[in-house]
């Protein structure tokens, strides 16, 4: 029976992850910070629970080391956060995200890609948001981008090591975190819809996984703008919603 692990499941596109893994015949470790709340979200499926806080390493690596290997380690736990006012720039709140969603990406990575089988996979949930620059993005973007760089780095210098990378892109994707959102969501898919496209491209061993589809075929087009022009268009979105 192959084995994924998945952080970040219990809610949202992590917790649709590991359902749909456990009913496709997997045997899923699921990851997340509090022992009672991943129970609870999980109830009736078949699992081993695995409760560490990303942000402390030493903790990850105690937490993993009685595990046996994997085929697929799903690193998809993030934050968001928005910077409101920019003059008044909230650099802890940039550290924050950061520290979550990149500092902690490679805390599991580092506690993780030796546990991963040869010919096995690795796959780390970024975002469309990295296409192009966005307004209150600034710290969200950042940490996203980051990602991207880590994770393509990571495909070169693993794949001489028999294990494969994976980028997952979504655009927005109804969970929790994207509820707190106080503005439109253009393409929005549900957990289910996300989870089916990350699923078949990993299926399919694709090294990039972006979706929906006519979002990021718009955000690509965007992204293939002169900088100065897409600068200009962006501030006029903001003055016309303002």
């Amino acid at each position: 029976m192959k084995r994924v692990l998945i952080t970040g499941a219990s809610s949202g596109m992590g917790l649709q992850l590991a359902k749909d893994y456990a009913a496709d015949g997997w045997r899923v470790v699921a990851c997340g910070r509090d022992r009672d709340k991943l129970l609870h979200a999980l109830a009736g499926i078949e699992f081993e629970s695995c409760i560490f806080d990303m942000q402390q390493v030493a903790e990850i690596h105690d937490a993993v080391a009685p595990l046996a290997p994997f085929d697929l380690v799903l690193l998809n736990a993030g934050n968001c956060e928005y910077m409101d006012d920019v003059r008044q720039f909230d650099a802890a709140l940039f550290a924050r995200v950061v520290q979550v969603n990149l500092l902690g990406t490679a805390n599991c990575v580092s506690a993780l890609v030796s546990r991963i089988n040869k010919g096995g996979r690795l796959a780390v949930v970024s975002s469309s948001v990295s296409f192009l620059p966005l307004t209150r993005a600034e710290a969200y973007g950042a940490s996203k981008a980051g990602l991207d760089y880590l994770v393509r780095t990571l495909a070169i210098d693993l794949a001489p090591h028999d294990i494969a990378v994976s980028l997952i892109r979504p655009g927005f994707v109804d969970t929790p975190l994207t509820q707190k959102n106080d503005f439109a969501m253009p393409g929005q898919v549900s957990p289910e819809q996300a989870s089916l496209a990350i699923r078949r491209g990993l299926a399919k061993g694709k090294s990039e996984i972006s979706f929906p589809f006519a979002l990021i075929t718009v955000l690509r087009l965007l992204s293939w703008l002169p900088h100065g022009l897409w600068r200009r268009l962006a501030q006029r979105m903001i003055r016309n919603n303002s």
